[in-house]
């Protein structure tokens, strides 16, 4: 569903990527690691066109969209979940909501009855300021702003960042019921044990490179991961 071939990032004389080469299949949940400054929101932005790639090629659903905007990917399927949520805060949850529909001609109430289904607390503050919301209240508000684009492929940026084991516990939940109603993901992650558990696949990044990839539970239990990532 989504491919970048050999894509490279970067800022002034500073290389964030260098020809990286990832591939997200359909119903695939992938996790790309690494310690910060690695790279990985510097892909995500190369990917959702946020970001102009220095070299290399992205691709969605087979066909080139290196030209693309990011609203126009946005339309196409892609979107992504940014690191810190990046709601506004001092717009109504609601009106939080209907943004993430701006891309569509029809009217999207159904939808967002959804989303306030799917997240009780929401509901509850429709109305209310996005600033009162708690740290997991916003990252509901995130991903629910993002489902109504109707994407085909989620990138979710550090989601879980910020947020208590518990609401980490139920993040985790979400992304997998997502994925089963048939999401596909893409998600960076600083917990590594939970992002392996649940993801498909995954790639490790240093210093902008891709240094590991393969199955996720093989990498749970390879000796590289354990030493470097894992505490082991």
């Amino acid at each position: 569903m989504l491919e970048a071939r050999n894509l490279s990032v970067s800022y002034g004389r500073t290389q964030a990527v260098q020809n990286m080469s990832i591939q997200v299949q359909a119903g695939e949940i992938v996790t790309v690691l690494g310690a910060n400054g690695a790279g990985k929101t510097s892909l995500l932005k190369a990917l959702q066109g946020v970001v102009r790639p220095a070299t290399g090629e992205v691709l969605f659903k087979g066909a080139s969209i290196l030209s693309h905007s990011a609203a126009k990917r946005v339309s196409e399927g892609l979107v992504l979940v940014p690191e810190g949520r990046q709601i506004f805060v001092s717009l109504s949850v609601h009106d939080n909501l209907l943004m993430g529909a701006y891309t569509r001609k029809d009217q999207p109430e159904r939808e967002i009855d959804a989303i306030y289904q799917r997240f009780p607390n929401l509901a509850q503050r429709r109305d209310m300021p996005a600033s009162v919301l708690s740290g997991g209240e916003q990252q509901m508000l995130a991903i629910g702003r993002a489902l109504l684009s109707r994407p085909s492929l989620m990138m979710l940026d550090e989601p879980s960042l910020g947020l208590s084991p518990l609401l980490v516990k139920a993040l985790f939940s979400l992304i997998t019921e997502l994925n089963r109603d048939g999401l596909a993901i893409l998600l960076v992650e600083q917990n590594t044990h939970m992002a392996l558990a649940t993801a498909h696949r995954a790639y490790v990044l240093e210093l902008g490179r891709l240094v590991l990839e393969g199955k996720a539970s093989a990498l749970a239990s390879d000796p590289r991961m354990a030493e470097a990532y894992l505490g082991a």
